[in-house]
């Protein structure tokens, strides 16, 4: 922000009419007083320069009020044009001066420049809050201040080299010249309209002088921060009047040492003026100026010490052999840490300043500020006449300085408005922890009734909050915290109200605090996080925003978990002493409860809004807008690039290190076989292979196709063409192990093969080499582009391609983490093949982008072999199908399972038998999902903290929903969804290469479900799982679980066939001997299902055909109906 102020026209004209402007005063100033002093004054010399000084300030003092109300009445920037076009006419007069050389003309210019300089300050100053926001006010001050005082540096310096080598002409001429050019900027400053039309302008300038004064000693914020500015501007006066005789009789020095000196102490201005800007950030950071004012009084006593009883050198000394002096060193260290702390002080006052004052009478207070700052320097030069007439060297004025500065700190951190202490915490996080505030407009937006929620990550996170906020709000604590010796100094330092949350009173009385006005910061967690991730949400909190009706601010903090005052382990995230701090402040928002909730219900449907605010904080917070090799990377980063990523059953371990650099030098090798966004055919199965190769693709910018290698050829073919695959990357070992020679031969007909074990064997050292420092860093991409390739299961129809873009698959990692607490410690065992999309977002995606190992695994199928590998691996989560948890339950041993904390499902219902297996046997409970391929895949979990039998969980945050009417349908609808994870269209064989977006973003999921009033999705059945007989709708699913429940160690399947009298007819494929209609019949109509929902026919399989990820294969089954039932047994 700081420098990109340089390139709007808002502020630019300014900056420039600025620097040219403080050029020509001090050119001016500075060549009379170097004429003066080493010229014409004689022994006279240094009290003709203070005088000089003194003179350029009276006008100051005489006409800034007038300069104000001028400013207030008219537009700004006409004033600015007429004082530059004047100072024209005023360059004349000094350039005149210094052809005549005569001294009482200068003078006179002098006066004049120091008029107009006191009419143009409320402008220059006045009309930066106008053209800036208040944000913009630090960096808009510290430019100007960092104008100005190059300005005075190059004035200063060009002065004093002119005077000495150039002639009266060229002096005059540079004097013309720079007053046009300021002219010219003023004629660019964008207008700012009249803020005070009707103001009457005081013609008596002592009358409207003493009477802006008494305006400002009337608002004791803004004169306080007035008097800080005008202290600077004195003790600079002072300094630069010492600075001549300083070199001359105490140094030894000639003119050429005088000017070193004003370029350090300007360079030293100019700098305190940045650095102060720099650590504000986009707040005011009054703490800086008594703590600026220590450092000047300081930096000058020790250039009292470093002076006092130095002898002048003779013959004096030039720049050069001053600086071969090592002894002068200190003092010219000195001077640099005497001016740059200067900067450091008026910056952040003067900005307060500017702030404080009301848009129409901001340029009569800078005026009253210009008219105390020329009443400081006025007095401040007289005071310096005093002490050198009494015959005090300048080393004893500057020990004099020293100690009034010490007492000027002291009495301003006692009286400067606000919280210096909080400031002075915001300082320290800003430098130790490199702390980044995104959205502080927010805060703004929400009133000053609010409840701002912060998730709890360390112990610093309440002092971080607290140096955040310019306000005074309530600090919500918990009472037991509130006792320890080290939370109490800190409970000075805010409003705390210690609370014990199980206490509804101590609610009540928040509610009331909110209700009143005030803005509570709370942490509805309770407690810090030992996971890494949001722990369960206190209703109270939650009913508190309720209650008192007022938004909620999110708020969060991402950094300190990793710092020394986290909970966390090492094990769990990767420790730094002072890791760099993102502070992100969301929009507020309105919890929406039910209103007709009472009691109980009320307080827990609060609770569970506020903890979908602050799940979508998370998701909102999380970057998705990079590619996944640019995601892996930034996790590689943040755990290390050492730790382990990615494990097989072959044995094979990856490091992220190993793994990217991989993906790098293989990428390399395979872009000289594509082109850039060419879908490239993956036929892999799931080892680390696949994940350097799904890699190395993303890198290069090519677009994985995962091919489903047990969906048989034709299915392959359709999808190569779908997605126009000219390439497929395979491997001659999996081919053989597979058993996949006729996919092989059909691939081979319409695509090229390129074997793995082929590309292996071309990389050499120094592809390695490479790959290995091109590893650190993820080339550019497009967030938005293709990122994967998947294709429908084919359950009900021919495979279509579904692309998936980084935004959409990472926006899912990021939904899916948001609810369920992963982390660094854990591990995957995944299972599920990554052509499926469960099995590539939840079972590679998830753990590489989230520093979580994965371990993969080839096929789910080897039921005996999974359950002792999970146990060998101590995996912690574990993701699968129905049909394959079921297969596991049935062979592991009850200890095999002891390490995991997470079972997800997906793909398929969970049968009640499974679930109660897995609880009695192994303890855990299997958290169900739902997912779509369309949707990356995950659009429901159920979690921990929200689980419910019967149910895939609730929606994750960020997606949208609306459900259909569906004719027939009672409960329910069916689901359309939309959200960042929906993907970016189809790809259809029949179409090849044509992207078929979801019309508005919304995806029909063709699903029939139900959401009841908590949130929780209940699948009814897939739309075209329904049979349509005799006008009623049947759900083929229900008819399922019906016979599920009479025979649960048998599989079944139901599906319609035509029927003549009723339009279809339920057949149900089962793998029950024997299985009797009767009985079934029976078991319908206790379900409560209609007599229509019996199947009409029964045919018994040995197996029923099964898809690659353990669903019914239902377009196989369905053929099956359609034969001749004896054809079928």
């Amino acid at each position: 922000m700081l420098l990109s102020l340089l390139r709007t026209r808002r502020f630019a004209p300014l900056f420039w009419c600025q620097l040219f402007a403080a050029f020509n005063d001090n050119f001016v100033k500075n060549a009379l007083a170097i004429l003066l002093l080493f010229h014409v004054g004689g022994s006279g010399g240094p009290m003709l320069v203070t005088l000089a000084g003194a003179l350029f300030i009276l006008p100051f003092f005489l006409v800034s009020a007038l300069g104000g109300e001028l400013a207030d009445r008219y537009d700004k920037a006409l004033v600015a044009r007429r004082t530059k076009l004047a100072e024209i006419v005023v360059a004349a007069i000094a350039g005149l001066g210094f052809i005549l050389a005569s001294t009482p003309l200068l003078f006179v210019a002098l006066f004049l420049t120091g008029v107009l300089s006191a009419l143009f300050g409320p402008v220059k100053y006045g009309v930066l809050p106008d053209h800036l926001t208040r944000e913009e006010l630090v960096s808009g001050n510290a430019l100007i201040e960092t104008a100005t005082f190059l300005a005075i540096l190059a004035g200063t310096v060009g002065g004093g080299v002119m005077i000495a080598e150039a002639s009266p002409w060229a002096i005059a001429a540079t004097t013309l010249l720079v007053s046009a050019a300021a002219y010219a900027c003023a004629t660019l400053i964008p207008p700012t309209g009249e803020r005070a039309p009707d103001l009457a302008i005081e013609r008596n300038v002592f009358k409207s002088t003493f009477r802006l004064l008494g305006e400002l000693k009337r608002q004791p914020r803004a004169w306080i921060a007035s008097v800080a500015v005008s202290w600077f501007w004195a003790v600079g006066a002072v300094t630069l009047a010492l600075i001549p005789p300083l070199v001359k009789d105490v140094v030894g020095g000639q003119e050429s040492v005088v000017t070193l000196f004003l370029v350090l102490f300007t360079v030293g201005i100019a700098a305190g003026s940045l650095v102060a800007a720099r650590l504000s950030g986009r707040r005011i950071l009054l703490a800086l100026t008594p703590v600026a004012g220590v450092l000047i009084g300081l930096a000058a006593l020790d250039l009292s010490l470093a002076t006092f009883g130095a002898s002048a050198a003779d013959p004096r000394l030039g720049w050069f052999a001053f600086l071969e002096t090592p002894a002068n060193w200190r003092i010219m260290a000195d001077l640099v840490l005497f001016a740059a702390a200067g900067g450091l002080f008026v910056v952040p006052a003067f900005a307060f300043l500017q702030a404080e004052a009301g848009e129409e009478r901001r340029a009569r207070v800078v005026a009253a500020n210009n008219v105390l700052n020329s009443a400081f320097i006025v007095a401040a030069s007289l005071a310096v006449l005093g002490l050198q007439a009494a015959g005090l060297t300048t080393p004893a004025i500057l020990a004099v300085l020293g100690v009034a500065n010490l007492a000027a700190a002291v009495l301003l951190g006692r009286t400067l408005p606000g919280s210096l202490l909080r400031d002075a915490v915001h300082l320290l996080f800003g430098l130790l922890f490199r702390v980044e505030v995104r959205g502080m407009e927010n805060l703004e937006k929400a009133g000053p009734k609010a409840v701002i929620a912060v998730n709890h990550t360390s112990l610093l996170d309440a002092p971080m909050v607290m140096s955040l906020l310019t306000d005074d709000p309530v600090f919500a604590i918990d009472s037991g915290i509130a006792t320890r010796w080290w939370v109490r100094p800190l409970l000075k330092m805010v409003r705390a109200f210690p609370m014990d949350p199980t206490k509804p009173l101590a609610t009540r009385a928040l509610i009331n605090l909110v209700k009143e006005g005030n803005r509570l910061v709370i942490f509805p967690e309770g407690r810090i996080t030992v996971t890494g991730s949001l722990m369960k949400i206190y209703d109270g909190s939650a009913l508190i925003a309720d209650k008192a009706e007022a938004p909620v601010i999110p708020v969060r903090i991402e950094g300190l978990d990793r710092s020394p005052a986290s909970y966390l382990t090492s094990r769990q995230i990767r420790r730094r002493l002072f890791p760099k701090v993102v502070v992100t402040i969301l929009p507020p928002v309105m919890l929406e409860v039910d209103k007709n909730l009472v009691g109980r219900k009320r307080r827990r449907a609060a609770g569970a809004a506020l903890t979908d605010v602050m799940a979508k904080t998370a998701l909102d917070t999380t970057p998705t807008d990079r590619t996944l090799t640019d995601a892996v990377v930034a996790a590689a980063r943040a755990e290390g690039f050492g730790r382990l990523a990615v494990e097989d059953a072959l044995g094979t371990k990856l490091s992220y290190r190993k793994l990217l650099a991989g993906a790098a030098a293989l990428g390399a090798k395979l872009d000289a076989q594509t082109t850039s966004s060419e879908a490239v055919g993956v036929l892999l199965p799931n080892a680390a292979g696949v994940a350097v190769t799904l890699l190395a693709l993303s890198r290069s910018g090519r677009v994985p196709a995962m091919l489903n290698y047990s969906a048989g050829p034709k299915n392959l073919v359709s999808a190569c063409a779908a997605a126009q695959v000219k390439l497929v990357l395979t491997s001659r070992a999996f081919i053989e192990k597979g058993r996949l020679q006729k996919e092989e031969a059909a691939l081979g007909e319409v695509a090229r093969l390129v074997y793995l074990e082929d590309v292996r064997s071309t990389i050499g050292a120094l592809d390695r080499l490479k790959g290995l420092l091109a590893s650190g860093k993820a080339p550019a991409g497009d967030p938005g582009a293709p990122a994967a390739v998947l294709f429908t299961s084919g359950s009900e129809g021919t495979p279509k391609g579904v692309v998936l873009t980084h935004r959409n698959l990472l926006s899912n990692v990021a939904q899916v983490a948001a609810s369920i607490d992963f982390g660094p410690a854990d591990t995957v065992f995944n299972v599920l093949p990554v052509f499926h999309a469960f099995g590539l977002t939840g079972g590679l995606l998830l753990p590489l982008v989230s520093g979580v190992r994965t371990y993969l695994y080839p096929s789910p199928l080897h039921y005996r072999i999974v359950p002792e590998m999970v146990y060998a691996s101590n995996a912690t989560v574990l993701f699968g199908t129905d049909t394959f948890l079921a297969g596991y339950a049935r062979t592991a041993h009850p200890y095999d399972f002891r390490s995991l904390r997470f079972v997800v499902a997906g793909a398929e219902a969970v049968k009640p038998e499974t679930r109660k297996v897995w609880g009695e046997k192994f303890g855990l409970r299997i958290l169900e999902g739902y997912g779509v391929t369309e949707c990356s895949p995950v659009v429901a979990v159920n979690t921990p903290m929200f689980n419910r039998a019967g149910t895939v969980g609730r929606l994750l945050p960020g997606i949208e929903h609306r459900l259909e009417t569906v004719q027939g349908v009672t409960e329910g609808g069916r689901l359309h969804v939309r959200g960042p994870n929906v993907m970016a269209g189809y790809l259809r064989a029949e179409n090849p290469g044509v992207l078929e977006p979801p019309a508005g973003g919304w995806h029909d999921t063709g699903d029939i479900v139900a959401i009841d009033a908590d949130g929780f999705v209940a699948i009814k059945g897939r739309a075209k799982r329904f049979a349509k007989i005799a006008g009623e709708m049947v759900s083929l699913g229900a008819v399922e679980d019906v016979a599920r429940a009479l025979w649960p160690e048998a599989t079944h399947a139901a599906v319609t066939a035509p029927d003549a009298r009723k339009g279809e007819r339920v057949v149900l494929f089962t793998t029950q001997g024997g299985a009797d209609r009767r009985a079934l019949q029976a078991a319908v109509r206790e379900a409560g299902l209609p007599d229509l929902a019996a199947p009409a026919e029964i045919r018994a399989l040995g197996k029923l055909p099964l898809l690659g990820s353990g669903k019914t294969d239902y377009v196989a089954v369905k053929a099956l109906a359609a034969e001749p039932a004896e054809d079928a047994a």
